[in-house]
């Protein structure tokens, strides 16, 4: 009984000691910023889609209308 309880103690050190190891680690920011920037950036597009889709539209008229004269 008292090994597996040691056992099971120095798992918890270990284990502990890997996640202050991993909140230490900056490998990691790179992605979680790039991923944050990307909601960020849906966000905007879903908070301004009419107004987007209706730049895009008048843009491909106006190239749609002057393509004739080229």
């Amino acid at each position: 009984m008292k090994r597996m309880y040691w056992k099971a103690v120095s798992c918890m050190v270990g284990m502990r000691e890997r996640v202050k190891k991993l909140l230490r680690d900056e490998e990691g920011m790179g992605t979680v910023e790039v991923i944050l920037i990307m909601v960020v950036l849906i966000g905007l597009v879903i908070i301004f889609k009419n107004q987007l889709t209706a730049l895009v539209n008048s843009i491909f008229k106006k190239i749609t209308s002057q393509a004739g004269s080229i």
